[in-house]
């Protein structure tokens, strides 16, 4: 066992692990973080998205230990005093979601790409998106909503009451 201590959502964290314990299980199962989605085990499909140390990585491809010392955002941190994210607000009212699988990890990683690019074009959007996968959205209202959240002219007007699935 290894000793770990790091700060998970604002609440300082103390712990022993397995060395081979990875982020996204410690998270899930000790801490009680759902929020962070377990969906391929290979870091292809990005549901584990969380921010370590401000920057976004998916947790199944890191270990518990390598967080030792770090600041570590889920998507249930992301909120500040009760309020939601901008991003999170966005993806609510820009309908980013069908099933909700990949909305987790979608919402961190796009929190990270406004946090370095706070008036990102649609291509750059689509672009800083591509590690995460939605299967079920064609990620129309995701783009949307990340234009919203940045305040990018053109999309102040809600989406129809359809969604505007793609």
């Amino acid at each position: 066992m290894t000793r770990i201590e790091l700060t998970v959502d604002g609440a300082k964290v103390s712990d022993d692990v397995e060395p081979r314990l990875l982020l996204v299980q410690y998270l899930r199962e000790r801490l009680g973080k759902t929020g962070t989605v377990i969906g391929c085990d290979t870091a292809s499909c990005g549901a584990c998205t969380v921010h370590l140390d401000g920057h976004s990585v998916k947790s199944c491809n890191v270990l518990a230990v390598q967080a030792d010392g770090a600041e570590v955002t889920t998507v249930e941190g992301l909120a500040t005093d009760g309020a939601l994210h901008p991003v999170q607000e966005a993806f609510h009212e820009y309908h980013a979601l069908q099933c909700g699988f990949c909305t987790p990890g979608m919402i961190m990683q796009a929190a990270d790409l406004l946090a370095e690019n706070p008036a990102p074009t649609e291509e750059q959007i689509r672009q800083g998106l591509e590690g995460n996968l939605c299967r079920c959205t064609g990620y129309h209202n995701i783009v949307r909503a990340v234009q919203h959240a940045a305040g990018t002219p053109g999309t102040t007007a809600a989406p129809a009451a359809d969604g505007g699935a793609a």
